[in-house]
């Protein structure tokens, strides 16, 4: 499939702007399970691929899974593997399963490429009275229930963490551009989902014309059985 221009702009904006906001998580993870030379990990959902470049600058093998077409082609543009679907039987298993926000079946099909005692990384948002974004895009999706997901796989729970991940932008328009490239905004009709944002963001632009929005996320570790 080919994506399409406006799709290719969307995917630029996430990589270019938005991507870098959770750089704190991913660090945090990283440290969380020492991550380094002999890892193999795979990410989930993995978008340009930030995450598993930062894992990679680290020693560790690193492939990820992103069924988006433009979002693929940028993180190959990194010189990353990444892959359309989870890689088949007969692959070498991960030492390490990172997933954002991730679906039951999606997770259930990753895990059969993870060694057995292998690290599980689940994220999402954290509490919402934490997290400004989904509040200003109009309260947004629910966070998942991380630890059921992790109950409900069958996996051993072995310790979560918190991370401050505020979202900065130089300006309104980077803060609309970068926040749409999220996904968590309808942009059926871009021009108006742009000015509605807009409006939604001026409580929290600060007098140099920045804009600043605290969150906070979570991320549950587990191990395969």
């Amino acid at each position: 499939m080919t994506p399409t221009p406006t799709a290719t702009l969307v995917a630029r904006d996430w990589a270019e702007i938005q991507e870098r906001m959770l750089v704190p998580l991913y660090e945090a993870v990283h440290d969380r399970l020492e991550i380094g030379p002999g890892d193999r990990l795979i990410g989930l959902d993995c978008g340009a691929g930030l995450a598993l470049l930062l894992a990679a600058g680290r020693g560790a093998r690193v492939t990820g899974v992103e069924p988006r077409p433009e979002l693929r082609a940028l993180a190959r543009e990194r010189v990353l593997e990444v892959l359309e679907a989870v890689p088949g039987p007969g692959t070498p298993p991960y030492d390490v399963l990172t997933a954002f926000a991730p679906e039951p079946a999606e997770l259930a099909a990753a895990l059969a490429v993870v060694r057995r005692g292998g690290a599980v990384v689940l994220a999402d948002w954290g509490p919402p009275e934490r997290c400004t974004v989904p509040a200003v895009l109009g309260g947004g999706p629910a966070p998942h229930d991380l630890d059921g997901l992790v109950e409900r796989a069958g996996l051993r729970p072995d310790g979560s963490g918190r991370v401050f991940c505020p979202f900065g932008y130089a300006d309104m328009e980077s803060a609309a551009r970068g926040l749409l490239s999220a996904g968590l905004y309808d942009v059926s009709d871009p021009v108006q989902a742009e000015k509605e944002l807009i409006e939604a963001l001026h409580p929290y632009e600060r007098a140099d014309g920045s804009v600043w929005l605290p969150n906070i996320f979570r991320y549950v570790i587990a191990r395969t059985q």
